[in-house]
């Protein structure tokens, strides 16, 4: 897993990370997100608003990590949903999820 925050850690460097509910819902509705991250401790109703705008827009998402994980990744706080907004990374990133849960570690 320590692969997957790394890159979403060069994702926010490289300026193609929004953060927060309010930013990551703005780019998904505008089509600007190619990626969603949602943390697996994200509310209830934060997870069904992402997940069923993501299927409106054809966005792929992933419920993986906590908020504090994710959140120190990225050098914020608690951070329950991210949006990449480059395609490579996106792909990347799915890359290294898939990885993470079909070995069921690093």
């Amino acid at each position: 897993m320590n692969k997957f925050y790394s890159m979403l850690g060069l994702c926010r460097k490289a300026g193609k990370l929004l953060a927060g509910s309010f930013g990551v819902e703005k780019g998904v509705v505008s089509l600007k997100v190619c990626l969603v991250v949602i943390s697996t401790d994200a509310s209830d109703n934060t997870k069904k608003k992402f997940i069923n705008l993501c299927n409106s827009k054809s966005i792929p998402y992933l419920i993986v990590g906590n908020k504090e994980d994710i959140g120190k990744s990225i050098g914020k706080g608690d951070t329950a949903v991210i949006g990449i907004t480059d395609v490579n990374l996106s792909n990347k990133l799915l890359i290294e999820a898939e990885e993470v849960l079909t070995n069921g570690g690093e």
